[in-house]
């Protein structure tokens, strides 16, 4: 029994060590990881910006009577050839339905106009004028003041813009006139006044009448206007022009 039991406890002393041998050579065998090397970050395309809708064929400009563009249209000549420019013309009484409706890209104004929906840029103020009958003796006077208006008649059209009220002046005894036309030509024919901005009297200019500037009256604003969800880069380009800046400056 000894020898079996010696037998036996050398057998299980082997498999030990070999069990022991074999743990501390594969402890042997491991070596500690390498260190990858760090990958450069490839660099993010960026982001394509959407793409701007392309310039129309058409630029519609609509503009009251009296407005003057003239400059601001060549100037667009010059920089937009591929657009042209047509003017729309657009009665003062009506003047911001065409721009909410769409009907023109933007519209040369005058103040005042409901702003709700629009942007809104004044551009200049016209001099009110006093177009009198070419034998009038209020023509002896180079410039005029509401006082020098006292008793005469003051006839106020339809489409009058500048809601004026001279105080000492008469009432016309007949009907308004339809428009700013009809009242001047009717101050051809000798009977009373009508003031309106000089560029309309520059308008209806018949030789038969004059005008001469009226010092203390209002003044009327001209202004452009548009959509304010349609600022297209045609309304943008326009808007530019008008503020003055160059062909080769940024937006601002």
């Amino acid at each position: 029994m000894a020898k079996g039991g010696s037998r036996a406890g050398g057998r299980a002393r082997d498999a030990a060590g070999k069990r022991r041998g074999a743990a501390s050579g594969s402890a042997a065998k491991a070596k500690p990881a390498k260190p990858q090397p760090v990958q450069p970050r490839r660099p993010q395309p960026s982001p394509v910006p959407p793409a701007e809708p392309p310039m129309p064929a058409t630029f519609l400009l609509g503009a009251i009577p009296g407005a003057t563009p003239g400059k601001w249209i060549d100037t667009w000549k010059e920089r937009m050839p591929r657009t042209s420019l047509e003017l729309v013309p657009l009665a003062f009484a009506d003047q911001r339905r065409p721009v909410v409706d769409g009907e023109v890209d933007a519209a040369l104004v005058r103040l005042p106009i409901d702003k709700d929906g629009l942007h809104v840029i004044p551009l200049y103020d016209e001099v009110p004028v006093v177009v009198c009958a070419k034998e009038s003796h209020l023509t002896a006077a180079g410039e005029l003041d509401t006082a020098d208006l006292v008793g005469e008649v003051l006839i106020v059209p339809e489409d009058d813009v500048l809601r004026i009220s001279v105080p000492g002046t008469e009432k016309p005894r007949f009907a308004p006139p339809a428009d700013t036309a009809e009242a001047i030509a009717t101050v051809a024919a000798g009977v009373g006044i009508v003031i309106v901005p000089m560029s309309l009297a520059r308008l209806h200019q018949r030789k038969d009448v004059e005008y001469r500037p009226l010092l203390d009256g209002p003044t009327s604003t001209v202004a452009l206007a548009w959509a304010a969800d349609r600022t297209t880069p045609a309304v943008d380009a326009f808007v530019g022009i008008v503020r003055g800046r160059t062909a080769n400056s940024s937006r601002g």
